[in-house]
């Protein structure tokens, strides 16, 4: 894929973190043997990443997510994005809440691209703000 279709496929992608998600889209973006490379104590599959966004938009259910940056490395089908997202915590999400308070996440995200589908992903989150503990 070109560096402009893999920055298109992620940002659409990024785009699902935003309620509500299109799961319609989140299945074509997502490889059938999707590997998430840091679960979160979930499932390294597929489906427990969808559950685990679904969770995250039943608990912030006026989510928006941006992408503050983006690197795209062609050759090895990378593309790594640094986003933030806000929404409003109404029900309890990782043992708080709720608080009925407008929360920020930050994260950054790498996916891997093949044949037009997420195959990989990695991610690290600041959930400090909701959490109340030091990031």
């Amino acid at each position: 894929m070109t560096r402009a279709a893999l920055e298109a496929l992620t940002r659409r992608w990024i785009s699902l973190w935003c309620a509500p998600v299109d799961w319609t889209l989140f299945d074509v973006l997502h490889a059938d043997g999707f590997a998430d490379e840091t679960p979160a104590g979930r499932p390294p599959t597929k489906a427990a990443f969808a559950e685990g966004l679904a969770e995250l938009v039943r608990a912030f259910p006026d989510l928006r997510t941006t992408v503050e940056d983006l690197v795209v490395d062609e050759a090895r089908s990378r593309v790594a994005v640094r986003w933030t997202a806000r929404g409003t915590n109404r029900i309890r999400f990782l043992g708080v809440g709720p608080t009925s308070r407008m929360t920020t996440f930050r994260g950054i995200e790498i996916v891997e691209i093949h044949a037009g589908r997420i195959t990989r992903r990695w991610g690290e989150w600041d959930i400090s703000e909701h959490t109340g503990t030091p990031a």
